[in-house]
């Protein structure tokens, strides 16, 4: 696959080169991937064509300014990366711009007068989960007025519920599995645990119950005796009040990357998950820790991956998605498809299956980084 690249535009501020937010880390409990991604991207982007600011948000949710150091952000002995050890203070705060009618960024510490860092011409969100590829700062970045990377509010927020994916993506024809909403109230009374409990039970085991706006595998467990139902639904409701409990179903998992690009989304190649090690499915120590095998391409047909890729695109436009996402599948025994979830900020960590994919199509990783940019540069924030 041959995408053009295109010069860089002006930045802002007139400079030579656009300027980059890079925005990690995050509230959410896939804080240290993002880290990790982060790092990645860092370590990827060609400098020559752009400037880059690194913020980094702690756990608490306080905007720090980092040091441009992606080797000291990746994961490490299966130990995860933390903003807050890599934050040039512990107290200042970095500021975006607060509408549209300036770009500058500023930091600020107790005591000392605000410091300009200059302005930005995009910002790249590489923040994973809640309070990040939720809707939140993108919706944060509509007001401000400044160009970004990736889905809109709406589509961001959707990504994120599977629920909401789960609806939209049957009403466009796509394949979904079985499933059941736990939602936070409805938890909270021994009447609404018992109704959950039926409706489990009718979907038949084993069921996943999952956080229901939650990535990285988080929280996640896989359940084949009603009896482990209630703690299972505990551990899910330690990253979200909200649960989603799905029919497990017996297939191949497969992933397809969706690229925007001047005609239209495209996708990549797929890869298929081989999960080995001892572990039933993949989660997030088979994914981020002992990095189950990632097949790529996949072993399908000619006629099973211009299926897969087909689909990846008609799940993309049906959440309204831009710049990137990715769209996970199960083959089933039977030649059918089911759409598992949408990603709309993948990984771009060195083991992450979204830039693998692409590169396997002919796209190499500083290569989509830099699409990804000139894209975003060249697109408006507010209704488009």
């Amino acid at each position: 696959m041959s995408i053009e690249q295109t010069s860089p535009n002006p930045g802002a501020s007139g400079a030579a080169k656009p300027r980059v937010a890079i925005v990690f880390g995050g509230r959410s409990s896939e804080h240290g991937i993002s880290v990790s991604t982060a790092a990645s991207v860092l370590a990827a982007i060609d400098r020559s064509k752009y400037e880059v600011l690194p913020i980094g948000i702690t756990h608490e949710g306080r905007w720090a300014l980092v040091s441009d150091e992606p080797a000291r952000m990746g994961i490490t002995d299966g130990r995860l990366p933390d903003v807050s050890q890599i934050a040039e203070s512990t107290e200042g705060q970095v500021t975006l711009p607060g509408s549209p009618a300036s770009r500058e960024v500023v930091w600020s510490e107790p005591g000392a007068a605000p410091k300009a860092l200059g302005e930005v011409d995009v910002v790249l969100p590489l923040l994973h989960g809640p309070w990040g590829e939720d809707g939140t700062i993108q919706g944060l970045l509509e007001l401000s007025g400044v160009p970004y990377v990736g889905s809109g509010v709406l589509a961001s927020a959707v990504g994120m519920d599977k629920e909401f994916t789960k609806r939209i993506l049957e009403s466009h024809g796509l394949g979904v599995g079985s499933y059941t909403v736990v939602r936070p109230r409805e938890w909270e009374t021994e009447e609404g645990r018992g109704a959950v409990r039926e409706r489990v039970a009718a979907l038949g085991l084993p069921i996943f119950v999952k956080p229901c706006r939650a990535g990285s595998s988080m929280g996640i467990t896989k359940v084949k005796d009603l009896v482990d139902l209630d703690s299972a639904i505990a551990e899910a409701r330690r990253h979200d009040p909200k649960v989603i409990i799905e029919r497990g179903v017996e297939g191949r998992e497969l992933e397809c990357g969706v690229l925007d690009t001047e005609d239209g989304p495209r996708a990549s190649l797929p890869a298929e998950v081989l999960v080995g090690g001892g572990y039933e499915f993949y989660d997030f120590e088979a994914k981020y820790i002992d990095s189950s095998e990632v097949q790529i391409p996949a072993r399908l047909t000619e006629a099973e991956t211009a299926e897969i890729r087909r689909q990846a695109v008609l799940a993309f436009e049906a959440l309204g998605c831009e710049g990137l996402a990715r769209v996970d599948f199960f083959l089933l025994p039977d030649g059918s498809w089911m759409v598992n979830e949408i990603n709309t900020m993948p990984g771009f960590t060195p083991i992450s299956a979204y830039p693998k994919m692409w590169e396997a199509t002919g796209l190499p990783y500083a290569d989509l980084v830099d699409r990804l940019l000139q894209a975003a540069l060249g697109r408006s924030t507010g209704l488009r």
